[in-house]
């Protein structure tokens, strides 16, 4: 089928190479001209693993094309993906201009059937907003269906994810619509749900903050386990062989970050204000995710003493291993504090230095976790990468002022670090 695709973000470019993959034609879109003249020369923006190989296959077959024209996407293709951003305002709510301007622009070029669909993550409602944008803005008394299709890609994952999701949520008015989206997903042999467009709104919303729940609540485990001198990773294993609970999304450290968490559940809070309901458990999750930080930033002070003058080195930048994301990922919230209590950074990540140094300033920036750790006072982990959890641990030590390690992730066993002669704090542990 031909597909355009509005918005080469996180979501929509892994949506446009991956639905290019199986076997459709796909035009991109974005208004960065910079970033189409990237793309266009099959250099991608951001860091997800197998999406530049599949972009420069897919381009080279001609099933995959860039253009900063919705005009020309409008004419080549049948059905829209609409794949804006929807940043969070300082209410919680999403800021939908970029939603309507899009739908606008698509009802001016249309001149004919045109099946548009919502990709981004929008609140309950936004579907009714956007037709209504549309019939506004047609020359002509033409056709169109509007969809809610969310997605539920990981960051690090979202190829994967794209190719065997656990379902495919269509949300639609019409029999037409929904035939036209099972098509379109037809090769991926995956379970589709299908429901009205509000159901499927709210579908993205309750399943991120469900999963934010989840980490809030190992997370206050972890703080009880302290306390007692129980350990959380055994007591999430033991909740995780519950079928009805799962292993996934289980594990204590300082919290999530990241774009979606955290603005989705903003912006769930928001919605159901705005309907009338108290969401009170939502306001706890959040409180628990803040406090983490806190608890461990504390941990850091305790270890140290006197903060200021001490050069911590920091292992992992990105808030999730396999991305260079750094929206709001907890290291700018744990090193802006340690700056202000005087201490130096040094700092790696194997993938988000780039953008980190768009945001943290006065930071030694390292080519390797070793460099970070020769003549720091302490190692502090904050991103659980594969490399991080390779790191040879003898050598670590010989580099580091004091043997310390103060692990936002858990990736090391208290008991082996202790043998090693490392004084070793992780959370919950």
């Amino acid at each position: 089928m031909k597909l355009a695709v509005i918005g080469t973000g996180y979501v929509g470019l892994t949506t446009g190479v991956c639905l290019a993959e199986i076997g459709h034609t796909v035009i991109c879109v974005d208004n960065d001209i910079q970033k189409i003249s990237s793309l266009k020369k099959n250099k991608i923006p951001i860091y997800e693993p197998d999406l530049e190989e599949l972009l420069k296959k897919n381009v080279k077959n001609k099933h995959l094309s860039f253009s900063t024209s919705i005009k020309e996407a409008v004419k080549k293709s049948e059905v829209i993906f609409i794949c804006v951003g929807t940043p969070p305002r300082e209410d919680g709510s999403a800021d939908l201009s970029y939603i309507e301007t899009v739908a606008s622009e698509i009802a001016r070029d249309m001149d004919g059937y045109r099946l548009i669909v919502d990709k981004s993550t929008v609140p309950v409602e936004t579907g009714e907003k956007v037709e209504m944008t549309i019939k506004r803005n047609l020359k002509k008394n033409l056709p169109f269906d509007v969809a809610s299709n969310p997605e539920f890609l990981r960051e690090g994952s979202a190829v994967y994810d794209t190719f065997n999701p656990d379902r495919v949520v269509i949300g639609v008015s019409s029999k037409k619509a929904e035939n036209i989206l099972r098509e379109i997903y037809k090769p991926l042999n995956s379970k589709i749900v299908v429901t009205d467009i509000k159901s499927a709104e709210i579908i993205k919303h309750a399943s991120n903050s469900f999963l934010a729940t989840k980490i809030s609540f190992i997370n206050a485990v972890s703080n009880i386990c302290e306390r007692c001198g129980a350990d959380v990773e055994k007591v999430a294993e033991g909740m995780g062989f519950d079928k009805r609970i799962g292993k996934t999304f289980l594990n204590a450290g300082i919290g999530f970050g990241g774009f979606c968490f955290p603005k989705d559940l903003e912006a769930f809070l928001w919605i159901s204000q705005k309907l009338g309901y108290q969401f009170d458990l939502l306001k706890n999750v959040k409180e628990i995710n803040e406090n983490q930080k806190k608890n461990f930033i504390k941990k850091i002070e305790d270890t140290l003493w006197v903060m200021k003058g001490k050069t911590i080195g920091i292992l992992g930048l990105a808030f999730k291993p396999n991305t260079d994301d750094m929206r709001f990922a907890p290291s700018i919230d744990i090193i802006n504090k340690l700056q202000a209590e005087g201490a130096k950074i040094k700092a790696y990540d194997p993938k988000a230095v780039e953008k980190a140094k768009e945001i943290l300033k006065n930071i030694i920036y390292c080519k390797n976790p070793y460099e970070v750790a020769k003549n720091s006072d302490c190692l502090v982990i904050l991103t659980e990468w594969d490399e991080i959890r390779k790191i040879d641990l003898r050598k670590i030590k010989k580099l580091l002022k004091h043997p310390i390690i103060i692990d936002g992730r858990n990736i090391f066993e208290p008991t082996e670090m202790e043998k090693l002669g490392f004084i070793y704090k992780s959370m919950g542990r």
